[in-house]
């Protein structure tokens, strides 16, 4: 009959709207799904081009490098002699100065940064934090050749006529460590260019551990306060155990930075290719090393071949501190 509604068609027009509901409602699950799965092979995707990229970089330096080895064997790492005219060429030196100088900087800078951020998350003023932490940052900025240049026109001579004379004044004489303060005030050096690396990983360490801090759970800070700490015994028992693990990676941080550091480094260290007797005397480091000789290098030549090789160790030792801060972070959240 025209026009009836009965139970029968009433439940038909019900079943299509609930089919079509679930029509649509599947539709845009699979969607859903679809997109996400684009995404996340995207990511994978990113994530392989950088290994990828990694592996071929490591691959070319081994590969143009290989001739350094082949011709000295593995006394090219800790072989001490340069001297290109004869093609004699020894890892050492620039290996130690790479490693001394980024200790220095980063004992130096360490505390430092920690200090600033502390400041900052803690006594800080309200409307100082943000004006001071973007001008801490912007300290990263900087090109890396106008701290260099800075280094060798500003800090180089005041290195040699106050600061160095001083450290040999009061520390030559101490037992163990006074041979390092035993030589004359260059300016140019070891120490110098620890201290400009110091001053050029300072944002990093100092942005890293801010954010660090600012992540501690502030219940636990008010939960410190509450029975009666102070602002340094809540900053010893509270947050630095709760957030040990993340402050030792911002360390590392500025620790890979300083490693790989060239141009302010070759300005202020020396350029000597021998290894260093104290804090003041000329030294280089692999990158400088490399940054001096590459020009001069010619294609298909032995030094060519050792600066390839020398950019492969650097590339290891990097890795292996990087790692070993790895390895140190899985320990410490293990505990």
């Amino acid at each position: 009959m025209a026009g009836y509604w009965g139970p029968d068609r009433m439940s038909g027009e019900r079943d299509s709207k609930v089919m079509a509901v679930a029509g649509t409602q599947l539709i845009n699950t699979r969607r859903f799904h679809f997109g996400d799965a684009a995404f996340r092979t995207g990511l994978t995707i990113a994530a392989l081009i950088v290994l990828v990229t990694l592996g071929a970089i490591l691959v070319n330096l081994l590969t143009g490098g290989l001739q350094a080895f082949k011709t000295f064997g593995l006394q090219f790492i800790w072989s001490t002699e340069w001297d290109p005219p004869r093609n004699l060429y020894g890892a050492l030196p620039a290996i130690t100065g790479t490693l001394v100088s980024s200790v220095i900087a980063i004992t130096l800078a360490w505390p430092i940064g920690f200090g600033i951020a502390f400041f900052l998350t803690e006594t800080c003023p309200l409307p100082l934090r943000t004006p001071l932490g973007v001008a801490i940052e912007l300290l990263a900025a900087v090109p890396s050749i106008v701290y260099g240049m800075w280094g060798f026109f500003i800090l180089a001579p005041v290195m040699a006529e106050f600061v160095q004379p001083w450290m040999t004044e009061h520390f030559s004489e101490l037992p163990l460590i006074g041979v390092l303060f035993q030589a004359p005030p260059l300016g140019v050096g070891m120490l110098t260019a620890g201290l400009v690396l110091a001053i050029m990983i300072l944002p990093f360490i100092a942005a890293s551990t801010r954010d660090v801090l600012l992540t501690t759970p502030l219940i636990l800070k008010e939960g410190g306060y509450a029975m009666g700490g102070t602002r340094w015994e809540v900053l010893i028992d509270i947050v630095l155990p709760a957030a040990r693990a993340s402050l030792f990676g911002a360390v590392f941080l500025g620790l890979g930075r300083a490693l790989g550091e060239t141009m302010a480094v070759t300005f202020v260290i020396g350029n000597a290719n021998r290894m260093p007797d104290s804090l003041y005397a000329p030294a280089s480091t692999i990158a400088s090393v490399v940054a001096n000789s590459f020009p001069e290098a010619e294609v298909g030549s032995l030094q060519l071949a050792v600066l390839l090789a020398l950019g492969f160790l650097l590339f290891v030792v990097s890795f292996a501190v990087l790692a070993l801060a790895r390895i140190l972070l899985r320990q410490e959240r293990m505990v």
